[in-house]
């Protein structure tokens, strides 16, 4: 049986090592002390809970994703509600109101009678059109208008969405996310997120899959360095922080590291150079949080207007994620807290029995730095070329894996698992990516 090596053990690797399981011998080195990358969970002792590492809002139309919680058996993990529903808090105008789409193509929710965006006009749906249709240099901000769906909806999501700033954001990546889904219809567009966490959806039924099927993963095993053959055709092996690795005849690579180790590891690669954090606040509460109407249903708010942009009721935690979040890099942490705790309190307290205690509760403020790559035109085109559908590296044995290479989506899990699939194609292994 052929032999696969997996640097890298986040959910493009996993991705790639699930796909390869029944088909070749898999080995994942994994240079943090567990598999998972930006999507994992783990204990925190400050909260004394078990927190994310970060929020992630799928929906419906991530058709990748939910092939591989299918192939795992992890779809039972993943949970939103039945309809397609996004409630939403305008903290300026201290008003909720509530995206209710309509579940077929015909988008009836644009019409007036309570369904859309406060206020919308038709004519702003131009703004849909343009970013559909938008070219490579074209940026968010060109867009989109002045109306409120520009404002309440379409501002939020593309900065959720792409984790950049509308005035440099690429209007085509979010043109290719809104095609994928607004576009298709609200049964594309179901909000969904793990029922517990991160690590117990996407890694933990991943690792019990892979080892059912002998996959060796060896964590804490930082790669180094690859070597190549005279001709530099192929890689020989590589040196990892717990010995050299020999790749025989017949092996195959699959490099599923972040943009920067990719490109320590091979300097002529070209790669995005300019990376967005993200920021999320975790809250604990004494008790399970218990909302009344929508909120409850959807357990899931988003905020317009402020420092916080989602808010998750995950049992007694309370989670608000910040994208682009370079632009409060200089924000110290506890004023932070203190912010996004009073708009949490504001959007929460009209649809609680008991209004939460203003002062807050122990709470943790997670940054990550390199959270995404800057989803600009400019570091879109530092992406990895392809050729037929699979990225040239120009070694006959390695493939790339990663949300930084081309998958034609900015940072997703989506696009993470597109294109672990997309490296177990160009490896030559069977893949629903061709």
């Amino acid at each position: 049986m052929s032999r696969v090596h997996i640097i890298g053990g986040g959910l493009a690797g996993l991705s790639a090592a699930v796909e390869l399981a029944a088909q070749a011998q898999v080995t994942i080195y994994e240079a943090g002390p567990a598999c998972g990358g930006r999507a994992r969970s783990f204990y925190d002792r400050t909260l004394d809970a078990v927190i994310d590492n970060g929020n992630h809002l799928l929906l419906s139309a991530n058709e990748l994703t939910f092939r591989y919680l299918d192939i795992i058996s992890a779809r039972h993990t993943i949970t939103g509600p039945d309809t397609p529903i996004f409630p939403f808090f305008d903290l300026s105008e201290h008003r909720g109101w509530t995206l209710h789409l309509s579940r077929g193509k015909i988008p009836f929710w644009m019409l007036p009678g309570g369904r859309r965006v406060p206020g919308m006009k038709l004519k702003e749906l131009g703004a849909l059109w343009k970013l559909v249709r938008a070219k490579a240099e074209t940026t968010v901000e060109s867009c989109l208008g002045e109306g409120t769906l520009s404002r309440k909806l379409l501002a939020p999501f593309a900065i959720s969405a792409l984790n950049t700033d509308l005035e440099t954001g690429s209007a085509r990546l979010l043109g290719n996310i809104v095609q994928k889904s607004l576009a298709r219809g609200g049964h594309a567009c179901l909000p969904r997120f793990p029922k517990v966490g991160l690590s117990e959806s996407f890694v933990d039924p991943a690792l019990d899959y892979l080892k059912r099927y002998h996959a060796q993963i060896h964590c804490s095993t930082r790669v180094t360095s690859l070597n190549q053959d005279g001709d530099g055709g192929r890689i020989t092996s590589f040196e990892t922080s717990n010995g050299v690795i020999t790749v025989d005849e017949g092996d195959y690579v699959i490099l599923a590291v972040t943009a920067p180790v990719a490109q320590n590891l091979l300097p002529t690669l070209p790669t995005p150079d300019a990376f967005e954090s993200i920021a999320n606040a975790h809250f604990r509460l004494p008790e399970d949080i218990t909302a009344r109407g929508i909120v409850d249903q959807a357990r899931f708010v988003g905020l317009v207007g402020g420092v916080s942009e989602w808010l998750f009721l995950k049992g007694h935690i309370l989670s608000v994620t910040v994208s682009a979040a370079n632009r409060y890099a200089k924000r110290d942490s506890s004023e932070m807290l203190a912010t996004i705790w009073s708009e949490v309190r504001r959007a929460l307290d009209p649809v609680l029995p008991t209004p939460l205690p203003v002062a807050m509760p122990p709470a943790r403020l997670l940054r990550e730095k390199r959270a995404t790559f800057a989803a600009t035109p400019e570091q879109d085109k530092k992406r990895p070329r392809t050729r037929d559908g699979h990225i040239i590296t120009g070694l006959s044995n390695l493939a790339l894996a990663g949300d930084w290479t081309q998958t034609e989506l900015p940072s997703t899990i989506e696009g993470a698992i597109q294109s672990g699939l997309a490296a177990v194609s160009a490896a030559g292994f069977r893949s629903p990516i061709i």
